[in-house]
């Protein structure tokens, strides 16, 4: 039984605060149940059966950006590829992002109503290095960003499970020689070694988030995380992760719908390399 089973949503969120504020995070086992991820997955898979025509994915492997639809069979299979912002284009997608259950307690963490503005589809694990998300989507209002990684699958600890430090958020921002927090790709390496000495300073170790199918992980965008090394590459690690901006950073043009409580940005998708701008989906 999930978190939910055994507190009203009142003491849900009181309870998260409490952690959030400590650790920079916080997991809600057994979120949501069996039909609502498979739900989700099924969505998923149908979209890659039909070659979606304006899905946008990236090749982990080659860093190539392309089409879900320009994708080789021979690829799917060999490669891992992370879909981008499948919440514009699949309901059931973006029915895991907002709903009567989680956006409340992102709400309440934020300290204003949430914006969906992107998801992240993952079949394998990302083996991302550790980083911050602050770094990459810089909200204009400091902590003005959230995030959740929702397990579409129990993940095997040999599948690269996601890798976190409790208590990083604490740590003072690095600032790139542009004055902003925002990465300069050129000084990454400065940044990583800022943060490694930090962690080595508090003292802070990582842990792994063994997550079952319907965990839900939130995390603070100043928490340090990053994605554990794949050491059995034929096993899959399915998650979905989504980003939120608080609303008051979202003056910028881009359309909010309402949706249970929440708020999600209608905009394109990423654009193709060589393409001006990105495609705009359906409404649905």
């Amino acid at each position: 039984m999930g978190l939910l089973g055994f507190f009203g949503k009142k003491e849900i969120i009181k309870v998260s605060k409490e952690q959030w504020e400590r650790e920079g995070f916080y997991a809600l086992p057994g979120f949501y149940s069996k039909k609502d991820i498979d739900s989700a997955r099924a969505a998923q898979e149908q979209a890659w059966s039909q070659a979606h025509e304006r899905i946008v994915v990236d090749d982990l492997e080659t860093g190539a950006r392309k089409r879900l639809k320009d994708v080789e069979r021979q690829e799917r299979g060999s490669h891992r590829f992370k879909l981008n912002d499948l919440y514009l284009e699949l309901p059931e997608i973006r029915a895991l992002a907002i709903n009567k259950k989680i956006t409340p307690i992102l709400n309440e963490l934020l300290g204003e109503t949430t914006v969906l503005c992107n998801s992240l589809s993952f079949e394998q694990g990302s083996s991302q290095p550790d980083h911050v998300d602050a770094i990459y989507m810089t909200p204009t209002t400091p902590h003005n960003l959230i995030a959740i990684w929702v397990a579409l699958e129990d993940c095997h600890l040999d599948a690269g499970p996601l890798r976190y430090y409790p208590g990083s958020h604490k740590i003072q921002q690095y600032v790139f020689s542009d004055g902003t927090t925002h990465f300069i790709p050129e000084e990454m390496g400065e940044w990583h070694q800022y943060m490694q000495s930090e962690v080595k300073r508090l003292d802070l170790e990582p842990k792994i988030f063994a997550a079952k199918r319907g965990d839900v992980f939130i995390w603070s965008c100043y928490l340090l995380h990053g994605g554990s090394p794949i050491v059995d590459k034929t096993r899959t690690r399915k998650s979905l992760v989504f980003h939120y901006f608080g609303e008051s950073d979202c003056k910028n043009g881009h359309e909010l719908i309402h949706q249970d409580g929440g708020l999600w940005m209608y905009r394109a998708h990423q654009p193709i390399p060589g393409e001006a701008v990105g495609v705009f989906p359906p409404k649905t």
